[in-house]
């Protein structure tokens, strides 16, 4: 059974060290010369979180290693597409996989040199178990590449993304642990996939913080303070989560500080099983997802890892082009216990 919620909920890199003996899953990262990209890729690989490949220009890749004090010899493989044994197979794979958008043969083999492809072909090929671009690549192209080359995973409504929300250390209060979405990738989803996102969202509450969700679906309006076209959405969304998803502890729609603060649930939604105490925060559209993360963030002082791809096939994970090393080191646990789920 998972935990409640709480304010000590261990991070990815914990949850990662904590399995110990468990197969050391092997993670693909496409910025293979980027220090920062190096730098945290060489401290995951040192504590034992996952086997590393450093993906890009060969010279590059073994300079950025010797900079930040490493070598091949950390046990970290470097395959540059220009010269890889794999690239021809990959061109094939490509192709079939690409052909029915008019990619001809020649256009697959200058595709998979990309780091970028290459790196999402290892994952589809089965020679990496995940994933991480975007310290220099747009959000945009991860996630074109991601779809194109992993795909969606069987079963699954939509790729969407989500944050991890660590509170301050020693913070006090309500202050919790919990997961975003959606904050990155969809901009304004109808009711059918704001309840695709939730669930999914519920699921990874399970898989990368070992709780039992309790899913928020927010608004400007709780119980029906308002009534709007856009407080319609979300309690339309509720009742198709609800109908797919029976068991899951879902409420809305709530305002946020009725989704936090117990005082607060306690005046505006009486009864509630998770207002006061949700885990999984829902919002409506990414203006009101990126700017509540960000706010949270910057203001609350939560650490914020993401945002993360969910719905994949495999997985693939972006960074956040102002990351550092740190960041680099969490994204790399946070695809390892995906890969593991």
């Amino acid at each position: 059974m998972a935990d409640a919620p709480d304010a000590t909920t261990p991070r990815p890199v914990d949850l990662v060290l904590a399995q110990g003996s468990a197969p050391a899953a092997k993670i693909a990262l496409s910025e293979g010369s980027d220090p920062r990209v190096v730098a945290g890729a060489l401290a995951a690989r040192r504590a034992g979180i996952a086997g590393i490949i450093l993906v890009g220009d060969e010279a590059g890749v073994r300079a950025a290693l010797a900079a930040e004090g490493g070598s091949e010899g950390d046990g970290i493989e470097i395959p540059d597409p220009a010269t890889s044994p794999l690239t021809e197979d990959f061109s094939a794979a490509y192709h079939d996989l690409r052909r029915h958008k008019g990619i001809d043969a020649a256009a697959a083999q200058t595709a998979v040199q990309s780091p970028l492809v290459y790196a999402a072909m290892l994952v589809r090929q089965g020679y990496a178990d995940g994933t991480v671009s975007g310290a220099v690549t747009t959000t945009s192209d991860v996630v074109r590449t991601a779809l194109q080359v992993i795909g969606k995973a069987q079963g699954a409504a939509m790729v969407s993304s989500f944050f991890l929300m660590y509170p301050p250390e020693h913070a006090t209060g309500d202050a919790r642990a919990m997961l975003y979405s959606d904050c990155g990738l969809v901009i304004d989803p109808s009711p059918e996939e704001l309840a695709a996102i939730a669930a999914s969202s519920a699921a990874s509450c399970r898989a990368l913080m070992r709780q039992e969700p309790k899913v928020a679906m927010l608004s400007f309006s709780t119980k029906g303070s308002a009534r709007h076209a856009c407080v319609t959405k979300v309690t339309d969304a509720l009742k198709h989560l609800k109908n797919s998803h029976p068991d899951l502890q879902a409420d809305g729609e709530l305002q946020f500080d009725a989704a936090f603060m117990p005082s607060v649930a306690a005046s505006k939604a009486p009864g509630s099983d998770v207002a006061g105490h949700a885990n999984v925060m829902i919002f409506p559209n990414l203006d009101a997802g990126n700017i509540g993360y960000k706010m949270t963030q910057r203001l609350g002082g939560y650490a914020a890892i993401g945002p993360i791809l969910q719905g994949l096939a495999k997985p693939a994970n972006d960074l956040s082009r102002g990351c550092v090393a740190q960041d680099v080191t969490e994204m790399i646990a946070v695809t390892v216990l995906q890969a593991r789920a």
